[in-house]
């Protein structure tokens, strides 16, 4: 697959920039993701801001949304839910989130007015999603459509939340999604109170125990970093392979995988490296590390671990050399080393030989790759200057970043299926 980019005309969509946050399963797999629009120039007019990012999703990224697996939450607003643009999306994997009504329009034959429009476009195939007001009597009519009940933490208590779950109970096509956690404890708190989907960063925060240590399977894949960087010899890097056979399993996954496009299989590590070349292989073996997280990581973390290398190297393909975007995607990758080990950050990467640019863009947050590290971090926070910053300084359009964006969320399905 290719990692260039198209650059588009500045258009007004090129002012726009989609951000996600994930939304995990109770076994802290990536179930799907919420996109919205965090551009600065679209806050005032969210109308507007939610039918720029549905026309935005089809026209720029349209055959990424046919491949993704993963559900797809965007929020809508209720003018925007009645507007024509609707019948040009496939409502395969897509969720419409739905606000409750303003206050100025909830009385009932307002809150009875607006459920035509949704039984409309429920018929069409898309599923909806409601936060917790649905569930008060004024609603009554509206609970029936959802796929999903949203509630959030911050503004429901646990008893609240067990309340909910409870009262879901009877609606078996209904998934109670618990929002803004912020903590393990957060997690295992809404867990028990009956949530069935989770929603927030925390599975990607390093937990660092006192007393941690490398696993030997992580020590084997440090090993073959190092052989792979140092050029050893073909024979050399095998008998590390031949120690674990997982490691190699799991190396030839990846190669032979959907995302790298390969035409022929590949069945050995010398035919990966007739083929590709050791000096490729560098970032080959670093994805191995996402498959061999500590002990109680989310499997989310290595999920969101290639998302973030994907993305870099692709902002990274229009102005370094494929060397350096070779070295961006290791850097988003080991951004999440800390979490994936158990251990703060520079003592990971001690036994790690790395290329200089990528321990500058790790440790200090300077180099040349740093800028490219800053705006992949920036898609994932709500922090929108930050954003705007961070792609300005790279002279990269919102339509670039969207599109790379989404390109890389779809490779790391095919990657680590």
């Amino acid at each position: 697959m290719s990692t260039s980019l198209q650059r588009p005309d500045l258009t007004p969509s090129s002012t726009m920039a989609i951000a996600r946050q994930p939304i995990l399963d109770a076994k802290r797999h990536v179930f799907g993701y919420e996109l919205f629009d965090r551009s600065l120039e679209n806050k005032a007019y969210s109308a507007a801001s939610d039918a720029a990012l549905l026309f935005n999703l089809l026209s720029n990224a349209d055959s990424e949304m046919r491949n993704t697996t993963k559900t797809i939450f965007i929020n809508c607003t209720h003018q925007t839910l009645a507007a024509g643009h609707l019948e040009l999306i496939e409502p395969d994997r897509m969720v419409l989130e739905i606000p409750p009504m303003p206050a100025a329009q909830s009385e009932p034959e307002d809150i009875e007015t607006f459920l035509q429009t949704m039984i409309s476009v429920h018929k069409r195939g898309f599923r909806l999603a409601f936060d917790e007001s649905v569930m008060a009597e004024a609603y009554a009519n509206w609970l029936p459509l959802a796929s999903f009940v949203k509630a959030d933490v911050t503004q429901v208590s646990a008893c609240e939340l067990k309340a909910i779950a409870t009262a879901l109970a009877d609606q078996p096509g209904i998934q109670l999604v618990a929002e803004k956690i912020e903590t393990q404890a957060d997690f295992e708190a809404a867990r028990l109170a009956g949530a069935k989907l989770f929603q927030g960063y925390w599975f990607a925060r390093p937990v660092l125990v006192k007393g941690q240590t490398i696993r030997p399977a992580q020590a084997a894949i440090i090993h073959l970093i190092n052989l792979v960087r140092k050029q050893a010899s073909t024979n050399e890097i095998e008998e590390v392979f031949k120690h674990d056979p997982t490691l190699s399993f799991n190396l030839l996954r990846f190669i032979n995988s959907a995302g790298f496009g390969l035409s022929c299989e590949i069945t050995s590590f010398r035919h990966a490296v007739m083929l590709l070349g050791l000096k490729k292989l560098f970032r080959w073996a670093a994805l191995l590390m996402t498959t061999s997280g500590a002990a109680g990581a989310s499997p989310a973390v290595g999920h969101a671990a290639v998302v973030r290398g994907r993305l870099m190297e692709l902002l990274a393909a229009q102005l370094l050399s494929p060397e350096e975007c070779d070295n961006a995607f290791v850097v988003g990758i080991f951004s999440l080393l800390d979490t994936m080990l158990g251990l703060p950050l520079a003592e990971a990467l001690e036994s790690i030989s790395l290329p200089q640019s990528v321990t500058d863009a790790l440790l200090r947050r300077t180099g040349v790759l740093s800028p490219f590290l800053q705006l992949t971090l920036a898609c994932e926070n709500a922090d929108d200057r930050l954003f705007a910053e961070a792609a300005t300084a790279l002279q990269l359009t919102g339509d670039q970043v969207n599109m790379a964006h989404l390109q890389a969320l779809v490779w790391a399905e095919n990657i680590t299926a």
